[in-house]
């Protein structure tokens, strides 16, 4: 069975940046189950394993604008460390969630300067170049309870 909207794809799946470091892989774990054509996974890659079937390997480079996106300098604000209640130890890289008129966001801190604390809404791969290599496990139909909730279920899909 070829890759096609509404199946059912495992993949195993390393991913590096353009410095060939290592920044996250299925290896070692249970491959990732997706349900394809409804966006659970990057643009880029989901178009790159169209058509493939079980057992097929590539190896993709998707541009930023197939995977995570350009970097938004807008994206990055600057706050008083007194707007962090509760929150003493306050360091570069950690995720801070705020509530706004779009619902709850992430945001990195990506720099501190005194009182000003900067955070970045950014994916942390925005602006990246990602490349992937991937071997297909298994396609399968997806169910009609799949389809409805667009998202697998079952192994490699638990609903919890």
């Amino acid at each position: 069975m070829k890759i096609a909207n509404k199946s059912v794809v495992s993949i195993h799946y390393t991913l590096k940046n353009d410095e060939g470091q290592i920044l996250d892989t299925s290896e070692g774990r249970e491959p990732l189950f997706y349900l394809h054509g409804y966006q659970n996974i990057i643009s880029g890659l989901e178009e790159a394993l169209t058509d493939k079937s079980a057992g097929d390997q590539i190896s993709v480079s998707i541009p930023p604008e197939k995977a995570y996106g350009e970097r938004i300098e807008e994206a990055v604000l600057q706050v008083n460390r007194d707007q962090f209640e509760g929150i003493d130890d306050i360091q570069v890289g950690m995720e801070v969630q705020t509530q706004g008129e779009q619902g709850i966001q992430l945001f990195t801190v990506s720099k501190i300067m005194g009182d000003t604390i900067f955070l970045d809404g950014n994916h942390p791969l925005a602006g990246e170049t990602l490349h992937f290599d991937v071997s297909v496990q298994e396609v399968r139909p997806a169910t009609e309870e799949e389809l409805a909730h667009g998202h697998v279920h079952g192994p490699g899909g638990h609903h919890h």
